[in-house]
């Protein structure tokens, strides 16, 4: 049994799917089982339960065999604000995992998590990737870059494409890798079950790097428009920053990332060293869009007839 922490989330949904079609038992954890009905109709068994909820955990772990976490709360506030989730949850994931005799853990970081990173966030989750090597429990770690359905669609593409335009943030000039969820899936899958893949840490991109600008220029190219590219200025998403901290430090976190200059920290990556040991066909970030612009022309269509 895999039992799958955030399988209703773009990454968790995916790498649940892939690893019941390939035969295995898969428990899909999740604060909403309703929203899981399509994993119960794969064959998954749906446990409710909560990262801020220790003993949910407790229950959710008992009995499997790999956990895989793909949660997160990067955009959280309340009670669900990252330091909450992020860290205190998945220690106690983390914990319940181990009580419960659990095989292997493979946690889902970002790429770039250090222990001096500028954003919060990193440095979380660098410091639950030391939590975890230190349990001695076999694991292995996944760094992705940038989702492309969150960072270059719902971010950037999605707007152009509904309505003409997009706003970005920053100058949207920084060169930076994305990744398509699904190709992280097929790491997550092979992790989960393969003999070799253990204490090991896997740095994860797409094929190219790109600018913000540069995903909104190839949304307009694609969908054949005329891009309308609007920009919030890095000083004032900073002062935004600011003042949001204590009423939603989600948002917070996002204009902070982008009041930084290009410089700050690396975005960047070189797939080459992941493709030599990984015989995985990468999504390009031109094909993505080609999907999501075919995609939103057959729902056009449909509301048409």
């Amino acid at each position: 049994m895999i039992l799958v922490v955030g399988a209703t989330g773009v990454l968790g949904q995916k790498t649940a799917r892939l690893l019941l079609a390939q035969g295995h038992s898969v428990r899909a954890m999740t604060r909403t089982p309703e929203s899981a009905k399509d994993l119960v109709q794969q064959g998954a068994e749906v446990v409710a339960a909560d990262l801020i909820d220790r003993e949910s955990l407790v229950r959710a772990c008992r009995g499997a065999a790999q956990v895989f976490a793909a949660a997160h709360s990067f955009m959280g506030r309340g009670r669900y604000h990252s330091q909450a989730v992020d860290d205190v949850g998945h220690r106690a994931l983390i914990d319940a995992a181990c009580s419960a005799g659990i095989q292997r853990f493979v946690y889902t970081s970002a790429l770039g998590a250090a222990p001096d990173h500028p954003v919060d966030f990193f440095r979380t989750k660098f410091t639950i990737e030391q939590y975890l090597q230190d349990t001695g429990i076999e694991n292995v770690i996944l760094r992705p870059s940038a989702f492309m359905e969150w960072h270059a669609h719902i971010f950037n593409g999605k707007s152009l494409l509904e309505n003409g335009r997009t706003q970005l943030l920053g100058s949207g000039t920084k060169q930076r890798n994305f990744v398509a969820a699904s190709d992280v899936a097929q790491f997550a899958a092979k992790a989960l079950t393969e003999p070799a893949a253990r204490q090991r840490v896997i740095e994860i991109g797409g094929p190219g790097n790109f600018s913000n600008n540069e995903v909104a220029e190839l949304y307009a190219k694609t969908a054949g428009i005329e891009p309308r590219i609007a920009h919030l200025p890095a000083s004032l998403a900073g002062v935004i920053a600011r003042i949001a901290q204590p009423i939603h430090p989600g948002l917070s976190r996002v204009m902070r990332l982008s009041s930084l200059p290009d410089d700050a920290y690396p975005e960047a990556f070189d797939p080459t060293h992941l493709l030599r040991e990984h015989s995985i066909q990468l999504t390009s970030l031109q094909e993505f869009v080609r999907q999501q612009v075919e995609q939103l022309r057959h729902q056009s269509l449909g509301k048409s007839r």
